[in-house]
């Protein structure tokens, strides 16, 4: 009995060390120097992938009114983008899961080309519209996340995935900055042949420096041949420990800044009365805040804190900055909230990741990221109507108000609930 009981012991050791390493795989064999270098060139491969997006985001308006589009029927195009990238998100996980990060990654800068080279022959606006479709794969921060998320362990998660925010901020600034320049010297159509050219560069660097498989074969056991999209395998991972409540948290908890963002361009031009250019200097300071946030905070606190702990924490920050939004009336009183507004937006996002990646089995941490990657998607689908509704209604500060109510009620909720998760501090 002794010697089994032994055996059981040891059998339970290897299990837990399998499931510890469960992330890794064949990263393992990688090397610790080998992964720190993949992981890099995935930050080149994200911020260069959301540089081209913002270039394009910078003169879209310019270029829909160049063809006649007026601002409803720009709605109804940024509408129709966010619809594809909502369908797209779940589908982009499980491919990734099926057919491995690099795959995913490369199907992402493929879709991103198709989307330049489409913009970039848009000359009426059935062919703008037509533009939008390669929208439905063009998941590059997820499809980066699914790298990072196979190649560290569950304790470096967190830092690792914070990291590519700054790539965000980078992106803001580089972007918005590029599509100007580009377009007034050498026209509108110029930051999309730079775009085209930035994703087929994409391509090439993630085929000769992301390994063919970022982990083993057995960790996609049981994903190999079920459908891309299925509505029953997400409510199977809504069902895993702690996901669901995690998930709504992640939703609910920046959804009035998700709309408040939405109307910013309004916003800025009737509220703040801001010029063009005043407004892309408002941006840049965004992407600043963002820089530093990510870099310097998030992976700090994520070494010293559990994951509870600084998910509380940003609900609660969440909280204050709707209530300094209520209050606000100068740009300057924004440039202020806009501090602690970064922090919270970048905390939740980073922290929900993990924490759902880290919740399901390493064989659906694809689909996990898809889903979490839908939630951007589905504020800018549902965003104009009700962001719209609640600015000529109530004002600016019912955005504030908004924000405030519902962070109270998830910070109570979070105090008060016992969400089962396996807390860790990055090592």
């Amino acid at each position: 009995v002794g010697t089994m009981n032994a055996k059981t012991s040891s059998e339970c050791e290897e299990e837990a060390s399998a499931m510890k390493n469960d992330t890794l795989g064949e990263s393992d064999r990688l090397g610790e120097v080998k992964r720190g270098q993949v992981i890099r060139v995935v930050y080149v491969i994200a911020a260069l992938d959301l540089t081209c997006l913002f270039m394009q985001m910078g003169i879209m308006p310019y270029l829909a009114k160049s063809l006649g589009l007026d601002s409803v029927g720009f709605g109804y195009l940024q509408t129709t983008f966010g619809l594809l990238q909502l369908v797209g998100g779940y589908i982009f996980g499980r491919f990734a899961d099926q057919f491995g990060a690099r795959a995913a990654l490369i199907l992402s800068c493929a879709s991103a080309s198709v989307f330049f080279l489409l913009m970039s022959l848009s000359t009426s606006i059935p062919l703008l519209f037509l533009s939008r479709l390669p929208g439905v794969f063009m998941h590059g921060i997820p499809g980066a996340q699914k790298v990072i998320t196979d190649m560290t362990t569950p304790s470096q998660r967190a830092g690792a995935l914070g990291k590519l925010g700054l790539c965000f901020g980078v992106a803001i600034i580089s972007g918005s900055a590029l599509g100007g320049v580009l377009s007034t010297k050498f026209g509108t159509y110029a930051p999309m042949y730079v775009g085209l050219v930035g994703s087929l560069t994409n391509i090439l660097i993630a085929v000769v420096w992301i390994p063919s498989r970022t982990k083993s074969k057995s960790d996609h056991h049981g994903t190999e041949h079920s459908n891309l999209f299925s509505i029953g395998e997400i409510l199977r991972l809504m069902k895993f420990p702690g996901v669901m409540e995690v998930f709504i948290v992640k939703v609910f908890a920046a959804l009035p800044i998700g709309l408040f963002m939405i109307m910013f361009s309004i916003i800025s031009m009737e509220f703040f009365g801001l010029e063009a250019v005043e407004s892309g200097y408002l941006m840049s300071y965004f992407g600043i805040l963002q820089m530093v946030v990510q870099g310097l905070v998030v992976g700090k606190l994520a070494s010293h804190c559990t994951e509870m702990t600084l998910l509380r924490l940003s609900v609660f920050v969440f909280a204050g900055v709707g209530l300094g939004m209520a209050l606000m009336r100068t740009v300057w009183h924004y440039c202020i909230i806009a501090v602690p507004l970064v922090f919270a937006f970048s905390m939740l996002a980073t922290i929900t990741d993990s924490i759902l990646t880290k919740a399901v089995p390493s064989s659906d941490t694809g689909a996990m990221l898809g889903i979490c990657a839908s939630v951007q998607p589905l504020t800018r689908t549902v965003g104009p109507t009700i962001g719209g509704i609640l600015y000529k209604q109530f004002g600016v500060s019912s955005f504030g108000y908004l924000q405030l109510m519902v962070n109270v009620g998830l910070f109570v909720y979070l105090l008060k609930s016992k969400i089962p998760l396996g807390e860790m501090k990055s090592q």
